[in-house]
């Protein structure tokens, strides 16, 4: 049976009466229905939008994990890889001026472990990328530490048959350095005189440091001569052998005699001021087939490879000579 409504009636300004039948009433409920199903769909979405289900957070948790821990790894191998750089660089010295041979190349050393900026490159990886990218980058650093081990047995090998040489080469620091008293003042190269004021090749290093502080023989060899010179004030020239010779100036007391015996890490004199300077400090020079060579390259023996490049990175820096 049809039920009886009402609905108004703009014309006539008054309410007409309509008959409801059973189909139209099916209608009206099945458009409700729907019109409330698509408002709960809606809601779901928004909600889920605005906050996130436990499991959805600790998926994402866990990701942010992932991405620290990649960072994290990342970084140490970026380190490692800069520790073999330096390395190398040592190992092309032990090759090249100690040996006289060609250094031993490395084709994949640093072919995919350079440092880059890794939260922009990562943001779209997702973890099976960042897992294949990781192992990448440890295959190369291992491949990288075989090259190096394989040059190191090479100079192992050099050295056995080579040990009086070794032994006598100049090595060593002439100075014992630290950053409070005794430090590196001008390297070896164009350098500004601090007398004449103009730019001169600096053949040698200086290294500032209080009057007495005891300067060692840097190889094993013969005082080939000792004095006093008017511009280098007192002196030693220490002939290693092998064409390579090393130059001690400026000194306060010279310990030694000319013919005189020396063992690397003697103290063969003290620091000074003697000779035209701006103040005290020794001047040291490595002579090789009788010309003046870049003592920084035979200071292996001393020095770490951390040490090594703070000491070259200091060396880039220096301006004036002291002498």
């Amino acid at each position: 049976m049809a039920k009886t409504g009402y609905r108004f009636n703009p014309k006539t300004l008054s309410f007409d009466k309509v008959e409801i039948t059973f189909r139209k009433r099916i209608g009206g409920w099945l458009l409700n229905l729907l019109s409330g199903f698509s408002m709960a769909i809606v809601l779901f979405v928004i909600y889920h939008l605005l906050f996130p289900s436990p499991k959805e957070e600790s998926l994402k948790s866990e990701n942010e994990g992932i991405l620290v821990q990649y960072n994290l790894l990342s970084d140490e191998v970026d380190r490692l890889d800069n520790v073999l750089a330096s390395l190398k660089h040592r190992d092309d010295n032990l090759h090249r001026v100690i040996f006289e041979m060609e250094p031993v190349v490395h084709t994949s050393r640093q072919a995919e472990t350079r440092r880059m900026s890794y939260r922009e490159k990562l943001r779209f990886l997702n973890s099976t990328e960042l897992i294949v990218n990781t192992t990448r980058k440890i295959d190369t650093l291992l491949n990288a530490i075989r090259q190096q081990r394989a040059a190191y047995n090479e100079v192992n090998a050099l050295a056995r048959d080579n040990t009086e040489m070794i032994a006598s080469i100049p090595t060593t620091l002439p100075v014992a350095l630290n950053t409070s008293t005794i430090y590196l003042a001008a390297a070896y190269g164009p350098c500004m005189h601090p007398v004449y004021k103009i730019l001169k090749f600096h053949q040698g290093m200086d290294f500032s440091g209080p009057i007495g502080a005891p300067v060692r023989a840097t190889g094993n060899g013969v005082v080939e001569s000792c004095g006093n010179a008017k511009e280098v004030g007192l002196y030693i020239i220490i002939n290693h052998g092998f064409e390579y010779k090393s130059l001690y100036a400026h000194l306060e007391q010279i310990n030694v005699t000319k013919g005189k015996k020396v063992k690397r890490g003697e103290v063969i004199a003290l620091l000074g001021n003697s000779g035209q300077v701006s103040g005290p400090h020794l001047h040291y020079e490595v002579h090789k087939n009788g010309k003046p060579v870049n003592p920084i390259n035979y200071f292996f023996n001393d020095l770490s490879a951390g040490e090594f490049d703070v000491l070259e990175e200091a060396a880039n820096n220096t301006g004036q000579s002291m002498d």
